[in-house]
């Protein structure tokens, strides 16, 4: 399925801060539209059925998890309607303040779905996963910490924004990572 046709600056809900692959989902398939980021699942699709905004890009499976929880329960429940469904290229990114090296770090944050995607990588760096709301919320976290033990898996465009090092690129365990987001809108009449 396609997205639908350029609507002129509408708002598309999506979980997780600026940078996240939600948002950057948001930006590839409705540029024209200005991406609304939530805290939660809920919170992204609450907007649209109470048309706060135009739609809501929701990922519910990654090739390498399964399914993505809770995210498809809430989209089930949500009672709205599936206007595209897409697959999108996963590709994670460690990284951490700069001047931080591979061997000063202990943990890894960033959201559940991603730390899945990145089990054996992780394992391999003898680093400990640490579950935050989002990517792109776990590599602020790290960089307001300021502290080189810390790192965040989250696309490399997270780096650029909160000022971050990229220590290794694509950490995922699956070179074909991919996760289907649904673009969903309220119910036509």
């Amino acid at each position: 399925m396609a997205s639908a046709a350029p609507s002129g600056g509408g708002r598309v809900a999506y979980q997780g801060a600026r940078g996240a692959f939600s948002h950057e989902a948001c930006v590839a398939l409705r540029p024209w539209d200005v991406p609304a980021p939530f805290a939660t699942f809920a919170e992204a699709l609450d907007a649209v059925a109470a048309g706060d905004c135009d739609c809501a890009l929701i990922p519910v499976e990654n090739t390498t998890i399964g399914v993505v929880e809770p995210a498809a329960s809430l989209v089930a429940a949500s009672g709205l309607e599936v206007a595209a469904d897409v697959w999108r290229p996963i590709r994670l990114a460690l990284m951490a303040v700069p001047g931080a090296r591979l061997s000063d770090l202990k943990t890894a944050e960033s959201h559940p779905a991603a730390l899945g995607q990145c089990v054996a990588s992780l394992a391999a760096l003898g680093l400990t996963p640490v579950e935050v709301f989002d990517t792109a919320g776990a590599a602020q976290a790290v960089a307001e910490a300021g502290d080189p033990s810390r790192a965040a898996l989250a696309p490399s465009a997270a780096a650029e924004i909160y000022g971050l090092s990229i220590l290794r690129n694509d950490l995922q365990d699956s070179a074909d990572n991919r996760t289907r987001f649904l673009l969903l809108t309220r119910r036509s009449a």
